[in-house]
């Protein structure tokens, strides 16, 4: 992954904020709209014959405004989506609302208290390598067999009842910073220090409403918690489409809102800076809860089960939403399909390193 990053793109002075709708308007002359129908049609041809998967929506959004939508004949842009892990993603975010406020460090060490028993090799665990999924915890993230699966069982067995503790109680397999291993577990250990800090439950919504969702017009928004009060930041934070696009349009202006900063200076970069071990069964790269395309975009995407996806493109001023259900197997697919639309709007620089 290339660690030079692609500057963000501010809001165009003539394109007005979302407010309850979205401005729209239409691709750019340079984009082959018949060539984006195709892809959406495509998209859309599902199920694929013998299988129940189908696409949900398809949202783009270019220089702010929504320049291209569709949805599935029992879905709108007022349905509800799952996130799974794009959860993950915002998580990023409200671990960055406590940095800016001085509640949080990510350069300490992480405040887990069962490892701060003396010895324990986990207390050098910092919350920076449980962002970049790097803590050398042990964690089987497996969707398909529910005997070795760890996610499995901490989202819908015991570990329901305190997720961020199960995910604890795992050993360290190695030191931290040297293997990258992404787990739902590392994001509900987390979630589990956000709680302690600003309360859970009811107290938690509250501040993830006030915090976030709210000031960027978040309104469908449905974080769901386990029994401790916590927030399930592994995969739990259902929206519209729509709204998956505010939260990315929030990370591509780099954190700010009609002019307001919502996240500190840098956060957003630190989210798209490679972590400093990679993943090595993935086509993507890693960053802070968020996965890297090494595209010479500066594309960042929010993954999620059954292919949930929000991709960023910082030199295209972009953004693209699709949800659905689709089977593991079959992700290529739909990431390919996400980057054929790129790839049209990518006409429009003539230079990938520069802003549109």
């Amino acid at each position: 992954m290339s660690d030079e990053l692609v500057p963000l793109p501010t809001q165009p002075a003539d394109v007005p904020w979302p407010a309850t709708d979205w401005p729209e308007g239409e691709p750019p002359p340079e984009v082959d709209r018949e060539a984006l129908d195709a892809l959406l049609d495509a998209a859309f041809a599902e199920p694929q014959p013998a299988t129940t998967e189908h696409t949900s929506d398809v949202v783009v959004v270019w220089r702010g405004r929504l320049v291209a939508e569709r949805y599935a004949s029992d879905t709108g842009p007022d349905g509800v989506q799952p996130s799974w892990s794009m959860a993950k993603s915002i998580l990023h975010a409200v671990v960055g609302i406590l940095v800016r406020d001085g509640r949080l460090s990510v350069a300490g060490p992480a405040a887990v208290p069962e490892w701060q028993q003396p010895g324990d090799p986990r207390a050098k665990i910092t919350l920076d390598s449980l962002l970049h999924m790097t803590s050398g915890l042990r964690f089987c993230e497996d969707y398909e067999d529910d005997q070795v699966s760890d996610v499995i069982k901490m989202l819908f067995r015991p570990g329901a009842d305190d997720m961020g503790a199960f995910a604890a109680a795992f050993p360290a397999d190695h030191p931290p910073d040297q293997v990258s291993n992404y787990s739902s577990g590392t994001s509900n250990i987390i979630s589990a220090i956000v709680r302690r800090i600003v309360g859970g439950d009811d107290e938690y919504l509250s501040f993830l409403r006030k915090e976030l969702f709210d000031r960027i017009g978040m309104a469908s928004a449905k974080p769901r918690f386990d029994r401790s009060g916590a927030w399930i930041a592994s995969s739990f934070c259902d929206c519209t489409p729509r709204d998956f696009a505010r939260f990315g349009l929030l990370m591509l202006r780099d954190g700010v809102w009609d002019g307001e900063r919502i996240l500190p200076e840098g956060w957003v970069d630190y989210a798209r800076t490679p972590a400093p071990v990679q993943p090595e069964d993935s086509d993507f790269g890693y960053g802070a809860l968020w996965w890297l395309t090494d595209d010479g975009l500066g594309t960042f995407s929010a993954n999620g089960y059954a292919g949930q996806y929000l991709f960023l493109v910082p030199a295209l001023d972009l953004i693209v939403v699709r949800n659905g259900n689709t089977a593991i197997e079959r992700k290529p697919h739909v990431v390919q399909m996400i980057r054929e639309i790129i790839g049209l709007f990518r006409k429009t620089i003539a230079d990938p390193r520069g802003s549109s």
